[in-house]
């Protein structure tokens, strides 16, 4: 094989399997760096990772368990904003995708959400690290620790709702303000989620970290096959909504 032909073809920016997908696939390994590292850590039980853990952990405990306000409003956010509704949201506007006929678009959010739900499951069960315990706890979870699901779910179910919804804002009168508004629930939902499971006692900090990076990573990992997929008509997977016809059409 022609080395320099093919290294070629893959930084060619006007070849759809080319520079678009090489960067994708390059974003998609390098966001499972940090994951890597931070799982060795955890395997390995790396005292301070553990002790960075234990304090954060211990602190953010203390200062909600004097708190029951606190408790009850972190807790309904956590439930709000859990791995099931999260799920629901994205299969129901793929259904809304489908029907609108932008198939190849809901069948991406249907398999990188459920790609993420069976990834996490089985990661759980690779680590089986245990939860942190405490005498007098304010909340509580079943299974185990790492990678954490709430907050790999709030990083990839924001993370595919923003793929789907941003096209949607391109002929709007308020673009930007839109999309800024998006963003910032997205952000919102993936970082108040992810720490709400810390406040709460029912993970440590480093679950939480992995379970952000391990969503991105799938995010990026599905839509650099998808773009693979779509090339070929030339029609990037990013569309979203744009190639939905109404209805009846």
């Amino acid at each position: 094989m022609d080395v320099k032909t093919w290294w070629a073809r893959r930084t060619d920016r006007h070849d759809w399997l080319g520079l678009r997908m090489t960067l994708a696939a390059v974003a998609a390994a390098l966001i499972l760096i940090p994951f890597s590292m931070i799982a060795m850590l955890v395997v390995s039980r790396w005292e301070p990772l553990r002790a960075l853990d234990q304090r954060v952990a211990e602190a953010l405990y203390t200062f909600v368990r004097a708190r029951p306000d606190w408790v009850d409003a972190t807790q309904t956010w956590t439930d709000v904003f859990a791995p099931t509704p999260l799920r629901i949201t994205v299969v129901l506007l793929a259904v809304l995708l489908w029907w609108r006929g932008a198939h190849r678009v809901a069948l991406w959010a249907v398999t990188t959400i459920a790609a993420g739900g069976v990834l996490g499951l089985l990661l759980k069960l690779l680590f089986g690290r245990a939860r942190p315990e405490w005498l007098d706890p304010v909340s509580s979870a079943p299974g185990y620790s790492f990678p954490s699901g709430h907050a790999m779910t709030a990083a990839l179910a924001p993370a595919v709702l923003l793929l789907m919804l941003l096209p949607l804002t391109d002929r709007l009168p308020h673009r930007g303000l839109v999309r800024a508004v998006l963003w910032a629930g997205a952000l919102a939902v993936a970082l108040g989620t992810g720490l709400s499971r810390v406040v709460l006692g029912v993970h440590w900090m480093s679950d939480v970290l992995g379970g952000w990076i391990i969503g991105i990573a799938v995010v990026a990992a599905t839509t650099a096959a998808f773009e693979t997929w779509r090339g070929a008509a030339h029609r990037p997977l990013t569309e979203g909504l744009r190639e939905a016809q109404p209805a009846g059409r």
